[in-house]
């Protein structure tokens, strides 16, 4: 479990430097759709326009009631304004559906190139990040985005229009009244950017908790049989109710501050109102302007602050999805492996391994392993033993690329490994680890995993030299029974076996086995120690193994201890030294009896 963070130590918002990058970066997936942009800004000008006309039709039709203009004029202009605010429905219409597909082809785009981004991103950013909290960012922050995309773009440009050209309008009909309506301005100008320096970062504080809670949610569900077995429920219950009590507390003041925005809004709209009613009507009486033009001038008046009410609210929106946006590019500015350099690419491997001076450390901490130096011919198995922590697991982590080592060089066929595509690397090594993964898919297709274009037959072949074809057909659907998640279905010394049979299909040049039967019966030890033995025929393997017995006819057998290798030889040998080796296999064997 992490640690929760304080939620009084917050962090800052987006600077203007990250904002603007953000946006850069959105403008970059809006081109795309370019096209049907252009027409939804042309149909919001449309709209924008008509909603100005609208009030000022109105006011003459008034002013022709008032005066007493024919019916059949009034009619006409009645008409005429209905035909009006028909266009402009039917504008508002188009815009919104054009706009709706805009937003989701944009958003589409985005998650796919998130999710394309967390398949090439370096192995070290998952293991530094909360998967949880990943998953939030391709969703949560997405869908945020998707809203504000949906609404803001238009509501921000009917806005600007509209306060435009209603502030024209307005000083075109009587430049004194509209001086007194724009008093307003600067007392809704301090009290938004007192709102909004506020609601800028909590917004983002409400994002960054949503995804360390679902990052948790996501951790203590993965982990709920470790929970239950040590009776931490309560303590899991409290640490969520924790993150569960910032992200409300961050939610929370983000909605009352914007709540702030309509209430000052209104008041503001109360008074200029009741100003414009009071000097208007004295204007009226003194014959300065007409009946009509004073109920234009209202509704103008009254146009006018909402749009600065619209503006408000969508800026506090915007800095919402900005927040949210923001988390999903920093995934997407994260360096990749392929930024690296194409490599040379490789299609088959002989399996003549070397390394050479090999050290490493993980960042920010100690090295793990230091002057690593051996050699693997091909066909050869090597066999890596040690205490916990001795540099087992990295040196494979190594030999697979998914770190560079700070200095040494690590050979595969007389080709530094920086200089290949560790991708096609990757293709020629095959791997077998302690706990296998199976997808939620049936077990032909968690076979065919190691080659997908494989046949049935091929699948099922692979599976008879893996000793798992006995036990596959005696499921009710055989090859297609369904795999629970995480393959809880079937024993844990069956999914070794599917995954051995997987490696099978995937017929690699180099084999690698971590610990493949840890942690389970002689019998199931016995049938995978035959799959794998068939497994690893004229493969280069690597072999790491608690159980000494297993790795016995290494050709080589590695003996570290604190990252370095402090034996090596066959075992044979490393019994004359009478070393570490020796003493290790004896402690097994009087543990065992």
């Amino acid at each position: 479990m992490r640690y929760f963070r304080n939620p009084s130590q917050r962090r800052k918002p987006p600077s203007i430097q990250q904002g603007k990058k953000t946006l850069r970066h959105m403008w970059h997936y809006l081109l795309g759709e370019k096209v049907k942009l252009t027409v939804v800004l042309l149909l919001v000008g449309i709209s924008s326009v008509l909603a100005l006309l609208g009030p000022y039709l109105l006011g003459l039709t008034v002013d022709s009631a008032v005066s007493k203009a024919p019916t059949t004029t009034i009619g006409w202009m009645l008409l005429a304004l209905l035909s009006l605010y028909g266009v402009q429905y039917g504008a508002i219409l188009l815009q919104n559906y054009w706009m709706i597909g805009i937003a989701q082809n944009t958003i589409y785009h985005m998650r796919k190139d998130l999710y394309q981004h967390f398949q090439q991103v370096k192995l070290a950013y998952f293991q530094s990040n909360q998967h949880g909290d990943l998953m939030s960012r391709a969703t949560n922050d997405l869908e945020n985005v998707s809203k504000t995309l949906n609404s803001s773009v238009i509501q921000f440009t009917t806005s600007i229009i509209t306060l435009l050209g209603t502030a024209g309008m307005m000083f075109w009909i009587s430049p004194l009244l509209t001086i007194l309506t724009l008093t307003i301005v600067p007392v809704l100008v301090i009290g938004m950017k007192w709102i909004t320096k506020r609601t800028g970062r909590y917004y983002k504080e409400q994002q960054l908790y949503l995804g360390e809670m679902n990052g948790f949610v996501e951790e203590s569900l993965t982990g709920h049989e470790v929970i239950t077995l040590f009776g931490r429920q309560e303590q899991t219950v409290n640490e969520f109710q924790q993150k569960n009590e910032a992200y409300r507390h961050s939610s929370y003041w983000a909605q009352t501050y914007t709540g702030f925005i309509p209430k000052l809004m209104n008041m503001l709209n109360n008074v200029s109102f009741a100003v414009i009613v009071g000097v208007g009507g004295v204007f009226v009486v003194k014959g300065w302007v007409s009946i009509g033009m004073i109920v234009t001038f209202t509704t103008y008046s009254r146009q006018f602050t909402r749009p600065l009410n619209d503006l408000a609210n969508q800026y506090n929106t915007i800095l919402s999805a900005i927040a949210g946006a923001e988390r999903v590019f920093r995934v997407m500015d994260e360096p990749t492996e392929m930024e690296e350099g194409d490599g040379i690419q490789v299609s088959q491997l002989t399996g003549h391994v070397a390394f050479q001076g090999v050290t490493f450390c993980y960042e920010g901490e100690q090295e793990t392993i230091s002057n690593v130096t051996f050699q693997a011919k091909p066909g050869e198995s090597i066999a890596l033993i040690g205490p916990t922590g001795a540099g087992k697991s990295t040196i494979i982590s190594l030999l697979a690329g998914f770190y560079l080592p700070q200095d040494g060089s690590i050979m595969l066929d007389g080709f530094p490994l920086r200089q290949l595509d560790r991708r096609s690397v990757r293709n020629c090594i095959g791997t077998v680890l302690q706990d296998s993964f199976l997808f939620s898919t049936t077990i032909r297709e968690n076979i065919r995993y190691g080659r997908l274009n494989a046949t049935n037959e091929e699948v099922e072949e692979a599976a008879y030299l893996a000793n798992a074809h006995s036990f596959i057909v005696q499921l009710p659907l055989g090859y297609d029974t369904l795999i629970h998640p995480d393959g809880q279905s079937i024993s844990h010394g069956q999914r070794q076996l599917i995954s051995i049979a997987r490696a099978m299909l995937a017929n690699p040049d180099i084999l690698i086995l971590d610990e493949a039967t840890n942690s389970v019966d002689t019998i199931t030890e016995n049938k995978i120690n035959e799959a794998l033995h068939t497994l690893m025929k004229g493969r280069t393997s690597f072999v790491i193994a608690h159980r000494l017995h297993t790795i016995r006819s290494a050709d080589q057998i590695l003996v570290l201890d604190q990252g370095e290798i402090v034996e090596q030889g066959t075992h044979q040998s490393l019994l004359e030294e009478n070393g570490m080796y020796k003493a290790l296999l004896k402690q097994q064997l009087s543990t065992n009896i």
